[in-house]
């Protein structure tokens, strides 16, 4: 059994937020490596703590930028009417009730009312949102409404599926389950749109 690391007696008795602040990220990493009964000090998990402080601080880097100014950076003035759709979008993200990761893929349509946004912006957008502690269905409904705040469109629509490992690696361990979420503004909500919408995104892309 490894011994105790110097972190783990003022850990144990602090209260919740209370006492940590002083120990670095890395020291936290190496006490949760003692609790699980492992020895932080062997030579796989030396560099352990350093390379998750590091996984961690990318998988949630979305909590640092900022979703408005990417999506206003790439505004443009159009004459357009019709959906526009950017589909099949990959997504990665950590659920915020065990930190394990659901992945899976993003829909995403709008119809412009005189702006549109840059394509490369959607992608960017699912990136900023998903790179946070996340649920799948908040998730969903935040890229709708920073669409739908940024350019005001006629309507935004959102469909993300996704499988999520906490089913899938724990609990009820369902391996071949997936979730579908949607969030439908303004005229999406319309049974017209909303069916043209999901007719377009179960179309296979032009590269299958």
């Amino acid at each position: 059994m490894a011994q105790p690391i110097a972190v783990t007696k003022a850990v144990r008795n602090a209260g919740a937020g209370e006492g940590l602040s002083e120990f670095s990220t890395q020291e936290m990493y190496r006490e949760i490596l003692g609790r699980l009964g492992e020895d932080p000090t062997r030579d796989g998990l030396l560099a352990t703590p350093e390379r998750v402080e590091k996984a961690m601080a990318f998988l949630t880097k979305g909590y640092d930028q900022n979703p408005t100014k990417i999506l206003r950076g790439a505004l443009f003035d159009v004459d357009y009417d019709e959906m526009v759709i950017v589909k099949d979008i990959e997504m990665f993200s950590l659920c915020e009730h065990h930190m394990l990761p659901f992945f899976g893929k993003v829909h995403v349509a709008y119809i412009p009312n005189g702006k549109v946004i840059g394509l490369s912006k959607i992608p960017r957008l699912v990136e900023v949102f998903a790179r946070r502690l996340q649920v799948q269905e908040r998730l969903t409904r935040q890229i709708a409404d920073a669409i739908q705040e940024a350019i005001e469109p006629q309507g935004v629509g959102v469909v993300i599926e996704a499988r999520h490992l906490c089913m899938m690696m724990r609990g009820i361990e369902k391996q071949h389950s997936s979730t579908v979420t949607s969030a439908m503004v303004g005229c999406f909500r319309q049974k017209e749109t909303r069916a043209e919408f999901l007719s377009l995104v179960r179309q296979p892309g032009t590269g299958n």
